[in-house]
């Protein structure tokens, strides 16, 4: 399997293999219960290899690509993955929902946003810290224009800056679907903080063997005239 290119092995299931009883029967055989909708067509119900499934979760291209989908009676599905349930403790694939492609019709998808360039950022040289407020955005594009990530080049931000959605170079042909929307919002996605703790300049601090004898004579007579109106008090 390539990265760029996702082919994945499926049995079909009966209606007699669907249902929560029939989801667990497949998971104690090491199979991913999961369906194939939309494109006009009937759901098909469908089940993968566990091993095959964890496999292929290890790329990130895999949830921003298209996968194409062989049954075991030879149909073809151009998909994409739109839902995936894990177990809530284990973390193994439990259930997936794939939408089938409709050629020349635009989807929506979840694409992951990489931010490059931090080592060369002047704010961060200087001791800023970068807060990157999203990890993907959502787009709309035809199945043939879906980019693997989109790239937020953050190598001249100073502290104080920051980038908005609008910021994000996009591919031809792709749009944020935030963007797109009447009442949209261009809201902040990463911003260069300033530190969080100011360091001390060893210059300025101030150690008590160091100040004059005079002022140090001058302390110790204001504390003994306290001391004394206390006690004609």
């Amino acid at each position: 399997m390539s990265i760029d290119h996702f082919a994945i092995n499926a049995v079909e299931r009966s209606v007699d293999e669907q249902g929560k009883g029939a989801s667990r029967r497949l998971r104690k055989q090491n199979l991913v219960p999961a369906i194939i909708y939309g494109g006009n067509e009937e759901p098909t119900a469908i089940s993968i290899k566990l091993n095959e499934m964890v496999k292929s979760l290890e790329y990130e291209a895999f949830f921003s690509q298209i996968l194409t989908i062989t049954t075991d009676k030879g149909d073809e599905h151009q998909v994409v993955i739109k839902d995936l349930q894990r177990h809530p403790a284990k973390g193994f694939p439990m259930h997936a929902d794939f939408q089938r492609i409709v050629k020349g019709q635009k989807i929506n998808m979840n694409i992951p946003v990489h931010f490059s360039g931090r080592e060369e950022a002047p704010g961060i040289k200087a001791g800023g810290i970068l807060s990157t407020l999203v990890s993907d955005v959502e787009i709309v594009a035809l199945p043939s224009q879906l980019p693997e990530y989109l790239e937020v080049d953050v190598s001249g931000m100073e502290i104080g800056d920051l980038f908005r959605l609008s910021d994000i170079e996009l591919p031809e042909g792709v749009i944020l679907f935030d963007l797109d929307m009447e009442d949209a919002v261009d809201r902040t996605i990463v911003n260069l903080l300033p530190p969080t703790l100011e360091e001390v300049d060893e210059d300025d601090e101030v150690d008590a063997d160091e100040v004059p004898a005079t002022e140090q004579s001058d302390k110790a007579g204001e504390d003994q005239a306290d001391n004394e109106d206390k006690d004609g008090e």
